[in-house]
């Protein structure tokens, strides 16, 4: 009888796995007394209860509530500073006299005016409401005013027209305020009351469609009468308030009033007398103090004289003459009535902070010196350790015979990183030349054809010929910049290999190494760099936050003593313009390198280079400088750009002192006219000297001759000698493909001679190839070479096509110019320009 055998068909289960099983005894022997991992705190939060859950999230909710009624209350109260409201009229049809004869009512609470030119303010009090009110106004027009008083403001009144709401200029102030940081703020109608009631319901529905644009889901109060005003008062009083960022962590004071001594030695220059409430953080006297417009400096004493207007002032009458009366303030305000003045604190030379903003470079610093001993045994140990290379080997091999083994040598896998994700439309959008660059070569253009104008002869007189030829040429760069990115002619009278001597070829853009500290201009010498400016900057500000600091309280009024302060601050000052003043965090007094991404403003479509002096709203400060720009990207390299785009944000690089972000950054640049436009907003980035912006150069050929891979190439270089000092650089073209130089074409020509006349001759020795001939000449022959216009024989991994475009891209690191200047002009009121912005046609071909 035969036995049975198992079909194909059979199921085959899986082995158990045999072996060891840990018990409870083996994994405590094998633990040797290890301790078990702490519990997490989220495996805590886990843990709770669902009550123990709800009770914390309520007391969560119930201190953030706190927090807030806290803040609320400190504001306009008798401990904390004045409430400071900021009125901006939108519309030139609005008044500000009857807007402030409204908000004035004597029945609400005392009211003290004070006049400073054209800044009209005053101090309401009302000790009904346990509330003060510190009401300042600022025209659109006057742009440094409404920036500066924006940035101490604890709310701004934007009054607004009842038909139009804002005009022009309202519209570009609010651009502005937007771009800088709105605080709390309120919309009030002026002079709805005035239309007939028909139309008084349909005015405001236009009026909310027109504000829904800007300020969404806001209501809208009217301020004709005095029990609107005092409806609106309380709106303020009970607003919750925003926070601006870089106003959160300083000190700032308003100046109510200042009073100048000058020295001895120089009157122009003196000790300037600060008076006003201490806002934001606790004031220190050894902190330096920025003066918006005018610089930093340092502070001797900080005096805490009687509060001139204080919440509830007493009046007690005098015995001896009862029509006598005398006010006395709150006993929690003043403490020592006798003494006028206290000083609250005096510098301390060892800590105050230092007012070096440069550091003086050491011209025999780099200077090199014979290296010691050790130095030398150092040196030579690293080397030894940097020699070693792992290799493989086969088994048994000794160290000496590891040393013949070659590796395999494989092609790198970075060639062609850099357009990895570039699509071939991309390389068709190429940038022309930047005339802005000192070593740049000025690019020949055809004429331009220009459209006859249809405006009238008025229109014709306003308009500037020789600013509008500049605007146009500028036009026709940036569109040539948009059509033929980096492109650049090679010049016919200056050798390439010495015209593009400091540019260098790089397999790939994105994984090339590039060292930051290479090469670095004479001007980094003078500027400071963080080892770690984030941690810096974490540091600082955790310590505000935990560490007491000594100095004037928040909401104390106090008279600053600022020293080698000019005199035309106090003129500024007296002329109407607002005093402002912010304290330094620790070393925002130092020079170094900004980086700032920017976004182009809608409002403005002239065209802006790279390198032109530009005016810069950094948080708390103002200052001209010639910016860099380059593309906002994650990589170490970062590629120039010498427009300023539309579509994209940019990096905008410039030497100024150092600023901890977050801060806004405002971008004007200066008419011919005076006026002040608008052209970029964005915020700081950090503080990097080692940020790498690099300059790309795309030379450009023309395929002459096209074989299968092969292709003979000109128009790219026009010397023998460029053609060989190039060799090494990769080329592509506009379609995608890729390849190097194999050699140059010309005719070879022997002199049996000694021939000195010609400059190309080379010298020679021995056989030189010519074809299938080999032919012997004597040492003292020499070789040269006819046809000097640079035709170049290429290598290519594709066939190419006849309209394709031979590449070869060149690059170098660019630095900004140092033109960084505190000083920035008073802008002519800003009006909008008649002349249409809209860009012209040029004719380029």
């Amino acid at each position: 009888m035969a036995a049975h055998r198992c079909g194909p068909l059979k199921q085959q289960n899986k082995a158990h796995k045999g072996g060891r099983h840990r018990g409870r005894g083996s994994a405590q022997r094998d633990g040797k007394g290890r301790l078990p991992l702490k519990t997490l705190s989220k495996k805590v939060r886990k843990e709770l209860s669902r009550v123990d859950q709800r009770h914390r999230a309520s007391q969560l909710r119930k201190q953030k509530k706190e927090a807030v009624l806290a803040e609320k209350r400190q504001l306009g109260s008798k401990d904390g500073p004045p409430h400071q409201v900021l009125v901006v009229p939108l519309h030139n049809r609005i008044s500000l006299p009857e807007a402030f004869q409204s908000l004035q009512d004597r029945d609400t609470g005392t009211v003290h005016l004070n006049d400073w030119g054209s800044t009209h303010s005053f101090m309401l009090l009302c000790p009904r409401m346990k509330h003060r009110w510190f009401f300042t106004s600022a025209r659109p027009e006057d742009l440094h005013t409404v920036l500066d008083l924006a940035k101490v403001a604890d709310t701004i009144l934007f009054l607004l027209d009842p038909l139009e709401g804002w005009d022009s200029t309202g519209d570009y102030c609010l651009s502005c305020l937007f771009a800088q940081g709105l605080p709390t703020y309120t919309l009030a109608i002026q002079g709805i009351s005035g239309l007939p009631p028909k139309k008084q319901i349909d005015a405001r529905k236009k009026l909310s469609k027109v504000v829904e644009k800007r300020f969404p889901d806001d209501k809208l109060h009217q301020l004709d009468t005095q029990q609107e005003a005092g409806m609106l008062l309380r709106q303020l009083a009970n607003q919750k308030q925003r926070h601006l960022a870089f106003r959160d962590r300083r000190a700032y004071l308003f100046a109510s009033a200042a009073d100048f001594v000058p020295n001895e030695e120089n009157n122009l220059v003196g000790t300037l007398k600060i008076s006003g409430y201490v806002r934001g953080q606790t004031l220190s006297v050894n902190s330096l103090l920025h003066i918006i417009g005018h610089g930093d400096f340092q502070m001797k004493q900080i005096d805490a004289p009687v509060d001139p207007f204080p919440l509830n002032p007493r009046v007690v009458k005098s015995q001896k003459d009862p029509a006598m009366a005398m006010e006395i303030c709150d006993m929690d305000a003043v403490t020592d009535m006798e003494e006028d003045v206290k000083v609250l604190m005096k510098a301390d030379p060892d800590r105050q902070e230092s007012l070096q903003t440069e550091v003086i470079p050491d011209p025999m610093e780099g200077e090199q010196t014979w290296p010691t001993e050790e130095e030398l045994n150092e040196a030579k140990d690293f080397l030894k350790e940097s020699s070693k290379v792992v290799k493989k080997v086969p088994k048994g091999t000794s160290s000496y015979q590891a040393e013949w083994i070659l590796d395999e040598d494989g092609e790198s896998g970075g060639e062609g990183d850099e357009y990895d994700n570039v699509e071939h439309e991309d390389l068709m959008e190429e940038e022309s030349q930047d005339e802005s660059s000192e070593e740049e070569d000025e690019e020949e253009y055809e004429t331009m054809t220009i459209g006859e104008s249809v405006r009238d002869d008025l229109y014709d007189e306003k308009v500037d010929e020789e600013a509008e030829e500049k605007l146009l040429e500028k036009y026709k760069q940036e569109r040539l910049e948009e059509m033929f990115p980096d492109e650049v002619d090679t010049p016919r009278d200056v050798a390439a290999r010495i015209r593009f001597q400091k540019y260098r070829g790089l397999r790939s853009f994105r994984t090339s190494p590039w060292d930051p500290k290479e090469n670095l201009p004479q001007d980094y010498a003078r500027i400071f760099q963080f080892q770690n400016f984030t941690n810096t900057r974490k540091r600082i500000f955790k310590e505000i936050e935990e560490k007491e600091i000594e100095g004037a309280e928040v909401g104390w009024y106090v008279t600053l003593h600022v020293s080698a302060v000019p005199v035309s601050v106090v003129e500024h000052f007296r002329r109407g313009a607002p005093l402002i003043a912010f304290s330094l965090l620790p070393h925002e007094q130092k020079m170094s390198v900004l980086n700032m991404v920017v976004s182009r403003h809608p409002g403005n479509a002239e065209p802006v280079k790279a390198k032109e002096e530009l005016i810069f709203h950094c948080g708390f400060r103002r200052f001209r400088a010639s910016p860099l720009f380059s593309q906002h990207t994650a990589a170490d390299k970062h590629k120039f750009q010498r427009f300023m785009t539309a579509d994209t944000a940019q990096v905008v690089t410039a030497y100024a002192p150092i600023t901890f972000p977050p801060a806004s950054v405002l971008l004007f640049k200066q008419n011919s006219n005076g006026m002040h436009s608008l052209i970029a907003t964005g915020h700081l980035l950090s503080v990097d000297p080692d940020r790498m912006v690099i300059k790309r150069v795309v030379l450009s050929g023309h395929p002459f001759k096209i074989f299968t891979k092969m292709a003979v190439v000109r128009y790219m270089f026009f010397s023998r000698e460029d053609v060989l000092w190039f060799k090494p650089v990769e080329l592509r073209t506009k379609w995608g493909r890729r390849g190097h130089i194999k050699e140059p074409l010309g005719k070879r020509m022997w002199c049996l001679e000694p021939c000195l006349d010609f400059p190309s001759a080379t010298k020679s020795t021995g056989l030189e190839d010519h074809g299938s001939n080999s032919v012997l000449i004597r040492p003292t022959c020499c070789v040269f070479f006819l046809g000097t216009h640079g035709h170049m024989k290429c290598s290519f991994d594709g066939k190419l096509k006849s309209q394709d475009t031979v590449l070869m891209n060149l690059y170098k690191r660019v630095f900004p110019k140092w033109t960084y200047d505190p000083y920035v002009p008073e802008p002519v009121p800003w009006a909008k320009s008649e002349i249409s912005s809209m860009v012209p046609e040029v004719d380029t071909e």
